[in-house]
C-alpha cells in the first residue's frame, strides 16, 4: 500500500511539473517592463477582462463507497482517474451617462474519463440605470449576494447555492428585474436602502429556480445602525415557498467580526427514506441559520469558522438508510445483472445526499497565512469541512502563489475522512487534487 502511495504522488508531481514547465514561457511574457502612460489612467467608458484557466485534476476512487457503486457498477476505471480542464472567462462593462450594460461569460473544454466534453454559458449579463444618486434599476441575468456568511448563505433567496468547498468561485446569476433605493442619513442610522426583486420563471426563464409560469417577487431592507449591518429579507412566489430572513454582521474589534444568518421556511418538503430507498415527504416549517466569526491576527493569519444548521436536511437515519438501500441494490446486481435498483438509487440520490450538504449541521473552518517565513505572494490555506451529525470530515489544503504580475498557481488537495454509512465516507472520491493556473488579462 505504501508503494502504491508512493507511485501515485510520483505521478501527481510528475503531471504538476509538466505542466508549470510547459506553460511557464508563455506566462513569462507577461513579466516585461511596464511603461507608464498617462491617458491608461483616464477613466473609459468600457473596460474588458477576464481569465485564461488550464486546470489538470487527478482523482483517487474510493471503489467501496455508495457513489462509486452508482456511477460504476459496471465499469472497472483506474484507480486513480485524470482530467483537464481548459477555461476561458470573458467579463465586461460599457457605461455611458447614466445606463450601463455588464457581462461575464464562462467557457469550459474538458476531457475526464467520460470523453471531452464543453460547457458554453452566460453567468451574468444585465442592464443597469442610475438616473439618480440613490436609485438604481436592473435588468437582465445577475447574482445578487444576499447573506453575510462565508461559505453558506440560508438567507440567499434568489441566488444559487455556493460551494462550501470554494465559496469564492463566481455563481450563476438568475434572470431578474431588481430596484435600489438608498439613503442616507446623519446619527446612529447611517444608511437606509430597499430593494426590490422581480424573478419570473417560465419553461425558457429560470426553468431550475422551481415551478415554472410564475413571477415571484423578493425584497431586501438593509440598515446600517450603530455600526451594525442588518439585513431583513421576505421572498414569496409560487415557484418556491414563503420565506423570511435576516443577517447582521458587526465589526466586536478592528480585527474581529461577528455575522449570522437566519431564514424561516415556509412548508418545506422534508425528505425522509427507508432501507428499502422508499422516499416520502412531510411538510414542515423549517429554520436554516449559521453563525460565525472572522479574525486576523497581528501575523497575518485569518480565521474564519462557521456553524450552519439547515433545518431541511436529511437525518442520520435516513442517510444510513440510503446507503443501505444502495448496498442491496449493488449486490442484487452482482447475483443477477439488474441494475433497476440501482438506477432508481441514483434518482433518489439527485434530490437528497447529491446536493451540497444535505445534512443537518456542519462546522467549517478556514485557516490563511498571506506570505509565511517573508516568501512573498505565497498564501497557504486550509479549510475544514465537518459532517457534525455524523462526524466526517473534508479536510483540503492548498497553496496559492502569484509569481508575476496577473499569473496565480493554485495547489490543493481534498481529503475525505469518514466511516462506512457516513457522508464525506461514501463519497465517490477518497481524494482530489488539482493545480490551478489562471491567467488574467
Amino acid at each position: 500500500m505504501a508503494c502504491k502511495f508512493k507511485i501515485m504522488k510520483f505521478f501527481l508531481l510528475k503531471r504538476i511539473l509538466l505542466v508549470v514547465f510547459v506553460l511557464w514561457p508563455v506566462f513569462s511574457l507577461a513579466a516585461n517592463d511596464y511603461t507608464f502612460d498617462l491617458s491608461e489612467i483616464e477613466k473609459k467608458p468600457y473596460s474588458i477582462g477576464g481569465f485564461l484557466e488550464i486546470r489538470p485534476v487527478l482523482s483517487g476512487l474510493n471503489r467501496d463507497s455508495a457513489f462509486y457503486r452508482l456511477k460504476y457498477f459496471n465499469q472497472d476505471p483506474e484507480s486513480v482517474l485524470d482530467e483537464y480542464n481548459m477555461g476561458l472567462r470573458l467579463e465586461g462593462s460599457y457605461e455611458k451617462g447614466k445606463a450601463g450594460v455588464h457581462f461575464r461569460t464562462d467557457t469550459v473544454l474538458r476531457y475526464d474519463d467520460q470523453g471531452w466534453s464543453d460547457d458554453i454559458g452566460v453567468l451574468e449579463g444585465y442592464l443597469s440605470l442610475k438616473p439618480t444618486t440613490g436609485f438604481s434599476l436592473n435588468a437582465g441575468k445577475r447574482v445578487v449576494p444576499w447573506g453575510k456568511g462565508y461559505a453558506f448563505n440560508p438567507v440567499a433567496f434568489v441566488s444559487r447555492p455556493k460551494d462550501p468547498n470554494d465559496p469564492t468561485e463566481a455563481l450563476e446569476g438568475f434572470y431578474m428585474i431588481d430596484v435600489d433605493f438608498i439613503k442616507s442619513y446623519e446619527g446612529p442610522l447611517k444608511t437606509l436602502a430597499f430593494t426590490p426583486v422581480f424573478l419570473p420563471v417560465t419553461n425558457d426563464i429560470n426553468d431550475d429556480f422551481g415551478e415554472a409560469d410564475h413571477i415571484n417577487f423578493a425584497a431586501k431592507l438593509y440598515l446600517l445602525l450603530w455600526d451594525t449591518d442588518l439585513d431583513f429579507m421576505v421572498f414569496t412566489g409560487d415557484s418556491r415557498t414563503t420565506r423570511y430572513g435576516l443577517d447582521f454582521s458587526r465589526n466586536i474589534l478592528t480585527n474581529f467580526e461577528i455575522h449570522g444568518e437566519a431564514a424561516w421556511v415556509n412548508d418545506f418538503q422534508k425528505k425522509s427514506i427507508d432501507s428499502q430507498g422508499k422516499l416520502t415527504m412531510e411538510t414542515a416549517d423549517v429554520l436554516q441559520a449559521l453563525l460565525g466569526i472572522r479574525y486576523l491576527t497581528a501575523n497575518d493569519i485569518t480565521y474564519i469558522i462557521e456553524y450552519y444548521h439547515n433545518g431541511g436536511g436529511i437525518e442520520v437515519d435516513d442517510a444510513e438508510n440510503f446507503y443501505k438501500f444502495i448496498e442491496s441494490a449493488y449486490n442484487r446486481y452482482l447475483a443477477n445483472g439488474d441494475s433497476s435498483q440501482l438506477a432508481r438509487a441514483s434518482m433518489l440520490s439527485r434530490g437528497t445526499l447529491a446536493s451540497a450538504k444535505p445534512m443537518r449541521d456542519y462546522l467549517y473552518f478556514r485557516a490563511s497565512i498571506k506570505e509565511p517565513f517573508d516568501i512573498l505572494y505565497l498564501t497557504p490555506a486550509i479549510t475544514l469541512i465537518v459532517n457534525l451529525n455524523d462526524q466526517s470530515i473534508s479536510l483540503t489544503p492548498e497553496l496559492a502563489y502569484t509569481p508575476i504580475t496577473n499569473l496565480e498557481l493554485r495547489l490543493r488537495s481534498a481529503f475525505l475522512i469518514g466511516a462506512q454509512r457516513t457522508e464525506f465516507g461514501e463519497k465517490q472520491n477518497d481524494w482530489r487534487t488539482e493545480l490551478r493556473v489562471r491567467y488574467f488579462f
